[in-house]
């Protein structure tokens, strides 16, 4: 073979190597070795802390992998409307969504373990159970059914119990309550006579101040100052038995995460437990200014809810948590999972944080 044949020949030999690779590249890899992500999210456009945290997330990922891995954030209603989040993901129309799992009950009840349940975890106990109880691998079983694969990414510590225009003094004050609260905490009160709604974050304020709704939770001082429900509600209620500590999810595409290599999908991972940390100090910081202001400003009053009507609550919870329980199969095996981590935590924090908060407000004088 002459040294021009030979020439020809590894030319085209070589464009038919190239072009095969090409081929066999998934597409964002052609741009450079770039990938263009997609995530919606459940809530308002840089909504405090919900918006924002899942646009620091987007960020962390974007800046983490110096520009290789951009996340495009959009927000409730921007590409799929909020409650359509978890289908836009599985279904492939985004990569990753950031919002709260109890919103897709409706899809397993068991989802709701990852967010919060009546009476659950404190923010702190959740992290140690997914991280440390095996909540994790069980978030992985049950989200792999549906194509997800789930990461904590915030966290709002414990919720307030919500406003009311009228006062609850009873238990019979509830039945016939039309009251926003989505996830099990709503089924608490449906079971005891209450008429309850789950509506996405943006569309709370207008149902109250038209009177579809009797009253709303929502988060808490910090996120319900910034969403003005102390215009249309004159009572706020406490403590949140509902959501003792909310987590939230950054929930994505089972083959966008497979198609990380190992280094981004650590990447990922600390993108989402920065944002599980930062956001659970943010609203801590920030909840206690915003409380004196809707007092000292609003004149919000607030009211803490009877004994007897937690009791009836916690009684309620009970029986719709056995109610998950004896759905079987991977909500069987996630509240039982829960249920015994969920005595631990119970007995450790009497002797450590109880103990404290407790020896912490005794009459001694501190601080000047």
């Amino acid at each position: 073979m002459d040294r021009r044949s030979f020439i020809k020949g590894a030319s085209v030999a070589g464009a038919a190597v190239a072009a095969t690779a090409a081929a066999n590249l998934p597409a964002p890899a052609l741009a450079q070795g770039k990938r263009e992500l997609k995530m919606v999210t459940t809530w308002p456009k840089n909504f405090p802390g919900l918006g924002t945290g899942a646009q620091r997330v987007a960020d962390r990922i974007t800046k983490s992998s110096d520009g290789r891995i951009t996340v495009k954030v959009f927000a409730a209603g921007e590409l799929v409307p909020p409650f359509e989040s978890f289908d836009a993901v599985s279904s492939g129309t985004a990569d990753m969504y950031h919002a709260a799992d109890y919103y897709w009950q409706g899809k397993s009840t068991a989802f709701n373990f990852f967010t919060a349940v009546p009476f659950g975890f404190l923010a702190n106990e959740l992290d140690a159970w997914v991280n440390f109880g095996g909540g994790q691998e069980l978030w992985d079983e049950l989200a792999g059914d549906f194509g997800l694969k789930s990461l904590m990414a915030g966290n709002t510590g414990v919720q307030w119990g919500g406003w009311l225009n009228k006062e609850i003094n009873s238990v019979e004050d509830l039945k016939g309550l039309k009251f926003r609260m989505p996830g099990l905490g709503g089924e608490v009160l449906r079971k005891l006579g209450a008429s309850v709604v789950a509506l996405p974050g943006g569309e709370i304020f207008p149902a109250l101040q038209s009177g579809a709704i009797d009253g709303t939770e929502w988060v808490g001082p910090w996120n319900d100052l910034a969403f003005g429900f102390y215009k249309v509600a004159k009572y706020y209620y406490w403590p949140g038995y509902h959501e003792p500590g909310s987590g939230l999810a950054l929930g994505m595409s089972k083959k966008v995460w497979e198609s990380f290599s190992p280094a981004d999908q650590a990447l990922v991972e600390n993108a989402a437990a920065a944002e599980n940390n930062y956001m659970y100090s943010e609203f801590n910081a920030k909840n206690s200014g915003a409380l004196d202001t809707l007092i000292n400003k609003h004149n919000v009053q607030t009211r803490r809810m009877p004994d007897d009507v937690m009791q009836a609550i916690g009684e309620a919870s009970n029986d719709v948590m056995q109610g998950v329980a004896n759905e079987g199969g991977i909500q069987k095996k996630i509240y039982d999972s829960f249920i015994a981590f969920r005595k631990q935590a119970i007995r450790m924090s009497k002797l450590s944080d109880q103990a404290y908060m407790q020896a912490r407000l005794l009459p001694f004088k501190y601080g000047g």
